[in-house]
């Protein structure tokens, strides 16, 4: 297993046990800390990442030239667009699908998920070229991208339930750290990135790469 499939794993995990603890439950119907989610539809977008995983291994490997994650983000309509956009309503709408069945249906569907990826992952290769929403990316390229979302979402839910974001360990913390660099570049220019993370006087109001 490299890695990345064992950080992904770890990032995975605590999705899982986030979604157990009976805080999210007591605010299950309530909004969430963004303003666009219900707590229920957020908790549904956070288990969408692990079960896109299980879709994409699922698949039969591209032979497409793999994205940069630069180029991979770029791709995505919804990198691009502001939260009223058709594509991010349909994402939203699909996170209140996903969490329909109630927390305990959700939060058993994902431990069962995880356990198939367990096996799955130990026997694959990070080189391999798998393909969502139709832009091709190395597998742990993809992971990646799915680590960031379970860290940040994991945030969001958390901080609506009332509870302490779980910590999460510098295998998954680190790469989760760099990407978000990575695309607040992207986003803002390097001037700004650097500003925001060594002088406050200089920073700009506001820097989120996502």
């Amino acid at each position: 297993m490299t890695t990345m499939s064992r950080a992904y794993l770890q990032a995975a995990q605590a999705a899982v046990e986030l979604l157990r603890d009976p805080a999210v439950s007591a605010v299950w119907d309530r909004p969430s800390a963004l303003p666009e989610f219900s707590v229920r539809g957020l908790a549904g977008h956070l288990g969408s990442q692990v079960l896109n995983v299980s879709r994409v291994l699922a698949k039969e490997p591209t032979a497409e030239r793999p994205l940069s994650l630069t180029e991979f983000y770029a791709a995505a309509e919804a990198f691009h667009t502001g939260t009223d956009s058709d594509v991010n309503v349909r994402i939203r709408d699909f996170g209140e699908e996903f969490a329909a069945r109630g927390i305990e249906a959700l939060a058993a569907e994902l431990a069962s998920a995880v356990d198939e990826q367990r096996t799955a992952l130990s026997a694959e290769d990070g080189d391999r070229v798998v393909s969502f929403g139709g832009r091709p990316v190395r597998l742990a390229d993809f992971l990646l991208t799915r680590m960031m979302e379970i860290a940040v979402h994991s945030d969001d839910l958390a901080h609506s339930a009332g509870i302490e974001t779980p910590e999460l360990p510098e295998e998954v913390l680190d790469p989760v750290l760099a990407l978000l660099a990575k695309l607040a570049v992207v986003r803002h220019g390097q001037t700004a990135v650097l500003r925001a993370l060594s002088r406050a006087e200089r920073a700009p109001s506001t820097i989120a790469a996502i």
